[in-house]
């Protein structure tokens, strides 16, 4: 979910919320790793139900990480997911279900998010291997030693999407290890396995939340389930709260700053490709030993306890002298939905909003203040209240010049202090001793770099004149010298941009903290003059039906394929009035996207070599009628951030008739393996031999039932 800092705020503020995972480690006898017995009971001291795994969360990482060289060849990467759920299951160890979720066809909301992703990671990737080999020539031109370069081609994580060869591979791997586990690993036996591979349409987790209602629905529902559901994204906390299930846990990694991650030019740690200077391989250990090993501990693994966080929010939004009988699970419901306004995958967040602005806090500040008024939830079993969600915004809204006003006080401040840091560690510097009284890391070898000073006495009247060099009485603090060590005149030298204290910053051309600022974002961002009152409705009309669709979308499932938000930024609270008039029904029946329509709708044209020939085509050929989709270069407005993946890539959206209608020409140059890749699947479900449905199932093959049937067993739906 498209909520940056969301798990560091929560973690600060709710931190008992989080416990270590205790992980079982295996064993090795004479030089032979002894697997875990997974059958055993759970180390952590709590027995799992149902483990979850958002796959992709798992995907990515194993395929291109960042922390260590990439695997070689898709063969690793497949052995790279295999262990990573392995490692998984051994610390979780469910004891009734396993369920694989591997993202699908998404819907169109999320396409737009999509879309925006792989054309920023082709445009990156290409940027990135060009100056990865001007850095190399360089390198190589001055002397320097650099490991011979790989011959392989980039791996485009932009294959990491549905209808593409690389995912129908993972999913018939995926069938190969499940029943590899199932026949061989004790701690499977019992255990009932569903795989939802890329074909069944839906996002991983949304996919996930879909069964987990099916179940509660079900009349022999287990109400004390222990659920586990494994990914990093901070939607899932949500989605999580939202299921109302009183043991739910998430497992992920555990964050660790400034990690150290190899140099793509000499796979050394310790610097970055762009400080790469070719020097030779330091010997990691008396015989090399660790050459391979990154400096730091393996990665490790959290629980967030959920029935923690309800506990917390209970007592955080508890209030007295309610008109209404208080209810946690309604109030909780609410907090979910004030939290889309922070940042979701569907929709931007509202100008003056940011989470490390505290505006979660804010907004439930206001949110026990106006409840009085409102009379009731925001929220009722994914539906909106309109009316009193107005209430709310137009609150935030009578603050927002504040709030910008801050935010402006709060960046300078932030600036004058890292000014104030740099010079200090300027200064340190100047004043550190040099030569062999230079104090060396411990552990780097290059110790050696600096000769022993034989003459200690006139090592030390040497440091004693450079020092006094650098500080010369003679000239005043205002004056300033040329190269050749004379006065300049009046005025000084300017100095250059990179030795100034100070870093640039982004032209901001809406200016938020000043007078006009809703006439020059409207202007700036939307192209419109603020006196547009009817573009300005038009605007907070399609955040209104994104607030509705999004809240539906993960309290009841996805209420429309096609709907999206068809604008790059967000209106203002304040804009929010008449909003309770506002319609918020959707088309019924809509279909999702099949698998190789989404690629054209999600994928650059450096990407069409996943496509077929002719429909790839439609990509690059300059008489294709859709060629204005796929744009080879693009603007990234930074929108007041810094740094250029904080931005918005403002790409064309695209439009489904004229897609479709271009499609269906190159429809029958499918070949029948492209078809199969193009059809929509479902879930696929597996069991083992002393599983006590394998006999039904098994009964049910032998008997040639094909009508679709509802097993009820040990409170599994299928």
């Amino acid at each position: 979910m498209g909520v940056p800092a969301f798990f560091r705020w929560l973690s600060r503020k709710y931190p008992a919320i989080i416990v270590s995972c205790v992980e079982e480690k295996p064993k090795e006898c004479n030089g032979i790793k002894i697997p875990i017995d997974s059958s055993k009971p759970n180390p952590n001291e709590v027995e799992f139900d149902n483990l979850y795994l958002d796959m992709n969360g798992i995907i990515h990482p194993c395929t291109h990480p960042e922390d260590k060289p990439a695997p070689k060849n898709e063969d690793e990467m497949m052995v790279a997911i295999f262990e990573y759920i392995d490692r998984l299951f051994n610390i979780v160890r469910p004891r009734r279900l396993l369920y694989m979720a591997i993202d699908g066809v998404a819907p169109r909301a999320k396409m737009n998010q999509q879309r925006s992703r792989r054309f920023r990671a082709s445009k990156e990737g290409v940027e990135t291997a060009e100056e990865k080999q001007r850095i190399r020539q360089e390198i190589l031109e001055k002397g320097g030693y650099l490991p011979p370069e790989e011959i392989k081609e980039r791996f485009d994580s932009n294959c990491i999407t549905p209808g593409t060869e690389f995912m129908d591979n993972l999913a018939k791997c995926l069938r190969y290890y499940i029943a590899d586990r199932l026949n061989n690993d004790p701690g499977w036996k019992n255990l009932a396995v569903i795989l939802s591979d890329a074909s069944a349409p839906g996002e991983g987790e949304h996919k996930i939340m879909d069964y987990i209602r099916r179940q509660r629905a079900q009349p022999n529902h287990d109400p004390n389930t222990h659920h586990c559901l494994c990914g990093a994204d901070a939607d899932l906390i949500m989605l999580g709260l939202a299921t109302h299930e009183p043991n739910f846990t998430i497992i992920r990694e555990e964050f660790k700053p400034n990690k150290p991650k190899p140099c793509a030019l000499c796979n050394q740690f310790g610097h970055e490709v762009k400080d790469c200077q070719g020097l030779p391989k330091e010997k990691q250990g008396e015989h090399d030993q660790f050459a391979d090993c990154p400096p730091g501990s393996e990665q490790e693994f959290i629980f967030i306890r959920l029935c923690v966080l309800r506990e917390y929010l209970e007592r955080e939004l508890t209030m007295a002298s309610l008109p209404f009988t208080f209810d946690v699970e309604r109030s909780i419901d609410d907090w979910v939905f004030m939290c889309f306004f922070v940042g979701n995958d569907f929709l931007p967040h509202l100008p003056s909003l940011e989470i490390r602005e505290g505006a979660i806090d804010r907004l439930v500040n206001i949110y026990k203040n106006v409840v009085h008024k409102t009379g009731g939830y925001l929220t009722e079993n994914g539906y909106v209240n309109l009316q009193r969600v107005q209430m709310i915004m137009l609150s935030v809204g009578e603050v927002e010049d504040n709030i910008f006003k801050k935010r402006k006080d709060d960046e300078e401040n932030f600036r004058r202090r890292q000014k104030d840091k740099r010079k200090r560690m300027k200064r340190e510097q100047h004043s550190m001793p040099g030569g062999q009284f230079t104090p060396q890391p411990l552990g780097r070898g290059n110790r050696g770099s600096h000769q022993p000073i034989n003459n200690p006495r006139h090592a030390a009247f040497e440091m004693r004149m450079q020092d006094r060099q650098s500080t010369t009485p003679s000239a005043s603090p205002n004056t300033s010298f040329t190269s050749d060590g004379s006065p300049s005149p009046a005025g000084g030298i300017k100095r250059k941009v990179e030795d100034s204290d100070s870093e640039p910053e982004p032209e901001d051309n809406i200016r938020l903290w000043e007078a006009g600022w809703k006439q020059r974002y409207y202007k700036n961002k939307f192209d419109v003059d603020v006196s547009d009152k009817n573009f300005r409705r038009k605007v907070v009309q399609s955040y209104v039906e994104g607030l509705c669709w999004v809240l539906r979308y993960y309290y009841q499932g996805c209420a429309s394929w096609k709907w999206y938000y068809p604008f790059h930024y967000a209106p203002f609270a304040s804009d929010f009035e008449g909003i309770a008039d506002m319609p918020s029904d959707f088309e019924k029946g809509t279909k999702p996207f099949r698998p190789l329509e989404q690629l054209m709708g999600v994928f650059p044209a450096a990407s069409g070599n996943f496509l077929p020939p002719t429909w790839r085509n439609l990509m690059t050929d300059p008489e294709s009628s859709i060629i204005d989709f796929y744009p080879e270069d693009f603007a990234i407005d930074l929108n007041g951030k810094k740094y250029a993946w904080q931005g918005v890539a403002l790409l064309p959206f695209v439009d489904e008739r004229r897609l479709r209608a271009a499609l269906a020409e190159v429809y029958p140059d499918l070949t029948p393996e492209e078809i199969r890749r193009n059809s929509l699947g479902g879930d696929v479900l597996f069991v083992g031999k002393q599983h006590l449905l394998h006999d039904f199932i098994l009964e049910q093959y032998k008997s040639g039932e094909k009508e679709v049937r509802q097993i009820f067993s040990n409170g599994y739906y299928i």
